[in-house]
């Protein structure tokens, strides 16, 4: 097994040697410069230094989410908070849940998935309906069903 100096646990908390890492401008650097390999693995891309960092799931969680609606036009978005305090608009059609139930999506204009912790799960959860034939559950808005599809995540 690598021996990893950062890691990012399953809530998106960061680590150095087993510290928590919580300044916010070293984090945003990290994030900023954050990047997946031909491998699916994580890495942090410095100008030439490059370092692999452990993720447990996800490197961007969901930690919020607001049903909003556009003034102009009058449709509801989703939008998410995600832990590297950036606001994006949920892309409906990459919700899908995993190992567990846990729900993900894409973020970063799919470059990434982030998984929903426990309180926005419950957040989304409020707008959740069970389909006519049980089958599955969708999310109405703007007059459209977007079914959650039901996947197995696997850690490359």
């Amino acid at each position: 097994m690598d021996n990893f100096d950062i890691k990012i646990d399953k809530d998106g908390i960061w680590y150095y040697k087993g510290a928590h890492m919580f300044r916010k401008e070293i984090l945003s650097i990290f994030f900023e410069n954050l990047k997946l390999d031909e491998c699916g693995r994580y890495l942090i891309e410095l100008g030439p230094e490059r370092c692999y960092i452990d993720v447990e799931d996800t490197a961007f969680v969901v930690i919020a989410v607001y049903k909003t609606i556009n003034p102009r036009d009058g449709h509801e978005h989703i939008e998410i908070l995600l832990n590297d305090d950036c606001c994006e608009i949920l892309e409906m059609s990459s919700l899908h849940s995993g190992k567990d139930n846990v729900l993900y999506c894409s973020v970063k204009n799919g470059n990434f998935t982030a998984r929903f912790s426990r309180k926005s799960y419950y957040q989304l959860a409020e707008f959740i309906e069970p389909s006519e034939n049980g089958s599955g559950f969708f999310i109405p808005l703007n007059g459209e069903k977007y079914f959650i599809n039901q996947t197995q995540i696997s850690k490359a």
